[in-house]
């Protein structure tokens, strides 16, 4: 009974997310995951992605002006550094783009990611969600995430790359120790079988590999290289670079690509805008990288969300997993 009641009360907050007029966090996850071809890719400069529906959201902001999401429910309106930190990057590329009153807006993302470091229960240093969320177990506020890590140090290293202020360097820093820390002892970043690494966007047991989080975290141990030269850095981005090339038939269903890697009877399917992401975030690592496994996979599943036949059939895997899971 009581897992039903979850079930239900689940269902009734993203129902209304869904279905109800006004903004909701999905106004703002669910943007074109556009790739940005200006982003320079050995230098910081711009972010690999635009984020410009981000930039521009219209939704809630607090009365500083910082970013806040509606997830409706119990939950309701709340801080999401993730959220945070891509409104930082979406400004901050407008702002490089010539739009000089965007400056103001990145560094109050960029100070509010500063003024929210907090030590976890080992002492690291973690962006946390104030809030419960439900995934395969209840995530505990306060939570962290390895996907929060990455965008929360990529923003920072572009605010001290143009401020020259060390406090955002430090920051930085702090976050980075992260990764360098197994999930068992309050880091992020979990070592397999194979000694692949991964860089987990929820920290759950047994871990789930969420693709597009660990993406976007690799790219904030990339960009901590390009700010700093650290030789930890560049390590592990090589490592992930091969966790990538050896794991990406993994996530290819065949017609679609996958979300997670948890081990369910049915596999957890992206939803269409995780696929467009996932092939947005290939594309880039083929830019990073020069390996051509990543355009020859983003090449493939671009040519499944062509496909009438495939779309349809990812709903149904998607539909039937939602019902059975969560």
């Amino acid at each position: 009974m009581k897992m039903s009641l979850k079930k239900l009360n689940y269902y009734r907050r993203i129902g209304r997310a869904y279905l109800l007029p006004g903004k909701s966090q999905l106004t703002f996850w669910h943007d074109s995951a556009e790739l940005n071809r200006s982003a320079p890719i050995h230098t910081l400069g711009e972010y690999y992605m635009t984020f410009a529906e981000k930039a521009a959201y219209a939704g809630h902001h607090d009365p500083a002006g910082i970013v806040m999401l509606n997830y409706h429910g119990e939950i309701g309106l709340q801080y999401n550094p993730i959220a945070i930190a891509q409104w930082g990057l979406g400004n901050y590329n407008r702002f490089r783009r010539g739009e000089a009153d965007r400056k103001t807006t990145f560094l109050l993302a960029s100070d509010w990611l500063c003024d929210h470091l907090e030590k976890n229960e080992q002492g690291l240093h973690v962006w946390n969600h104030h809030f419960d969320w439900e995934y395969r177990q209840t995530l505990k506020a306060p939570w962290y995430s390895g996907l929060a890590q990455g965008q929360g140090i990529s923003l920072l290293v572009r605010a001290f790359a143009e401020t020259a202020n060390s406090r955002y360097l430090d920051c930085a820093a702090l976050a980075f120790r992260s990764f360098l820390t197994d999930t068992a002892h309050g880091g992020v970043t979990f070592t397999d079988e194979q000694k692949d690494i991964w860089f987990e966007e929820y920290i759950v047991s047994p871990p789930t590999h969420i693709l597009n989080g660990f993406i976007w975290a690799a790219w904030g141990v990339y960009d901590y290289f390009l700010a700093t030269g650290s030789a930890e850095a560049v390590e592990l981005f090589a490592r992930a670079v091969k966790t990538l090339q050896c794991n990406l038939d993994g996530y290819d269903l065949g017609f679609w690509s996958l979300y997670e890697q948890a081990g369910t009877l049915l596999p957890m399917i992206a939803s269409p805008f995780y696929h467009r992401l996932h092939i947005t975030q290939l594309r880039v690592m083929h830019r990073i990288t020069s390996e051509e496994i990543f355009a020859r996979y983003a090449d493939r599943w671009e040519s499944y969300a062509r496909s009438g036949s495939k779309r349809t059939r990812a709903l149904c895997y998607k539909g039937a997993f939602k019902l059975c899971y969560y």
